[in-house]
C-alpha cells in the first residue's frame, strides 16, 4: 500500500524513545545510542522534507532529562549543538526551517547562541518546519502560557472573558502552527511523557515497538499509511460541542 498524497498529515510529532535501550542491547554506552539516534533524526527530517510534510516536531530533551547522569546530559547537549551548527551551514541547500520549543534560558550560552543563529539562518526557508522540543515540558509550557495571559489581564490588555482556546494556543511555543495530526512514539512505551499535552488532544496516536535508532523512512511511510486508514472524528465532536454551548 502506498501513501495517498491527497491525504497527507500536515504535522507529525515524534517521541524519539529507545536510544539508551538500543545501545544497552549492543553492550554500548548510552552516548553511542544517542549518536545513532541523532543520525536517524537527520535522516527522517530530510525524508519528511522530501515527501512534503509541513511540520515535524521531535522531543529531543525534556525538563526531566536533567536528572540523567552528567556525562549523558553533556553528550546530548553537544550532539544537539553540533546538529544546530551544521544546519546553519546547510540552510540554503536543505531549505528546512528550524525552531526550538522550550525554555532555552537554562541552557549554556554557547547552546543559546547556536539556537538563535540556526533559527535566524533558517527562518525564511520554505520546506518542512522542524521543531525541536528542547528543555521542554508540557505542563511547564502551560504554566508559562497561563502567566503570560494573567499578565495581559493584570495590565488591562485583555479581559477575563477574552480567554479562550485560541488565546491559549497563541501563547504556547507552537503559536501559529497546526496541532499534530499524528503523534508517534518509538520503543513500545505507551505514554506521552508530557509531550504537547494541549496540542495533541485530537492527534492520532501510534506506538511503535522499535527503538529510535532503528526507525527508518519506511517506518515513517507506514505510520502515515496507518494514519490515512483512520477516520478522524474530531471535527464532528467540535461541532457537537459548539451546538451544546450555543
Amino acid at each position: 500500500m502506498e501513501i495517498n498524497k491527497q491525504n497527507m498529515p500536515k504535522s507529525i510529532a515524534i517521541i524519539m524513545d529507545g536510544n539508551r535501550r538500543w545501545a544497552k542491547a549492543q553492550g554500548k554506552p548510552a552516548s553511542f545510542g544517542h549518536k545513532e539516534g541523532a543520525k536517524t533524526l537527520e535522516k527522517i527530517v530530510r525524508y519528511a522534507n522530501k515527501i512534503g510534510l509541513e511540520y515535524i516536531t521531535v522531543y529531543a530533551f525534556s525538563t526531566e532529562n536533567w536528572k540523567r547522569t552528567e556525562d549523558e546530559v553533556k553528550t546530548l547537549m553537544l550532539l544537539l549543538q553540533s546538529y544546530l551548527d551544521d544546519y546553519s551551514k546547510r540552510a540554503d541547500s536543505e531549505n528546512i526551517k528550524v525552531k526550538i520549543l522550550g525554555d532555552i534560558t537554562a541552557l549554556s550560552k554557547g547552546m543559546q547562541k547556536s539556537i538563535k543563529e540556526c533559527m535566524e539562518r533558517t527562518k525564511n526557508n520554505t520546506g518542512v518546519t522542524f521543531n525541536i522540543a528542547l528543555n521542554y515540558g508540557g505542563r511547564d509550557e502551560l504554566v508559562k502560557a497561563t502567566k503570560k495571559i494573567a499578565e495581559m489581564v493584570k495590565t488591562g490588555k485583555i479581559q477575563i472573558d477574552d480567554i479562550n482556546e485560541e488565546l491559549i494556543s497563541n501563547n504556547l511555543y507552537t503559536a501559529g502552527e497546526p496541532d499534530p495530526d499524528l503523534l508517534i512514539r518509538t520503543s513500545g512505551e505507551l505514554r506521552l511523557s508530557g509531550f504537547l499535552p494541549w496540542q495533541s488532544v485530537y492527534s492520532e496516536l501510534l506506538f511503535i515497538n522499535k527503538n529510535w535508532p532503528d526507525f527508518s523512512e519506511e517506518d515513517l511511510d507506514n505510520a502515515i499509511i496507518e494514519y490515512q486508514k483512520r477516520t478522524r472524528k474530531f471535527r464532528s465532536e467540535l461541532k457537537w460541542k459548539k451546538k451544546i454551548t450555543n
